[in-house]
């Protein structure tokens, strides 16, 4: 679990709800007629730019901005180091049946010890990691479009509600439920922006970028395996992908 995903959310949420209950009664925020406009608007408007099965994906590809595992790169060079070495001493054939810590890894172990040629293994990499890319990209996309429709249907809903306020200035109690769905619909459309969608779509760019970093670790490591190459070349080759910091401390051990 992403604990500042989780943490986030949580404490954007309740600094609002308790500045709302500072106010007065919460149940003055709650508009039906505004939650209808602003959530099921932009729910439509968004579902018109992409395919239905691109939207309802993007909702499970969602789930990795709150839960999301990868190993780190500094336990990744160890254990591709230890590959490195069973594979000099013993040949490709010795990797078959080892257990690794990435699927990725796995699936480039694979292609390894079934002798493919090293030109189709790095291409078949490089491809699923293109696509894993693309459909995650999608996802960010889209909770960056509802970012961007949910402050519009606001607007669109308070437009509307001050037309209603208009159209019954005669009628003194009609003005106050008017100026609420005029008012709540732009606090929603904010809200739904700011503190959901928006944050949602960064996560899931940091997610892609960490993701695209260790499978490009991965195809470097194959390649050089496949290579044959010692396993301090590979120690050394892959430390550009350690942060400075602990690259320094990884050169101590």
């Amino acid at each position: 679990m992403d604990i500042a995903t989780l943490l986030g959310l949580i404490g954007a949420f309740a600094i609002v709800i308790v500045a709302m209950l500072l106010g007065g009664s919460i149940l003055v925020f709650v508009n039906i007629p505004s939650l209808l406009v602003v959530l099921g608007g932009t729910i439509f408007a968004v579902l018109m730019k992409f395919t239905l099965g691109q939207f309802l994906g993007a909702f499970s590809i969602a789930g990795k901005a709150f839960k999301f595992k990868t190993i780190s790169p500094e336990d990744l060079l160890q254990e591709v180091v230890e590959l490195a070495d069973t594979a000099r001493k013993g040949g490709l054939l010795a990797l078959e049946g080892k257990e690794v810590s990435h699927e990725f890894l796995q699936k480039g172990i694979s292609l390894l010890v079934d002798g493919h040629d090293p030109e189709v293994v790095r291409n078949l990499l490089n491809k699923d990691m293109k696509l894993a890319v693309e459909r995650h990209e999608w996802g960010a996309k889209i909770f960056t479009n509802i970012g961007d429709v949910g402050p519009a249907m606001g607007m669109i809903g308070t437009l509307i509600g001050l037309v209603q306020m208009l159209s019954a200035m005669d009628d003194p109690k009609s003005i106050g439920p008017a100026m609420a769905v005029a008012l709540l619909t732009t606090l929603y459309g904010a809200m739904l922006a700011n503190m959901i969608a928006l944050p949602i779509a960064d996560k899931l760019t940091l997610r892609i970028n960490e993701e695209s970093r260790i499978q490009a670790m991965i195809i470097d490591s194959i390649t050089a395996i496949q290579a044959g190459q010692n396993p301090r070349v590979v120690q050394g080759m892959l430390q550009t992908y350690i942060p400075s910091s602990k690259r320094a401390t990884e050169d101590d051990k």
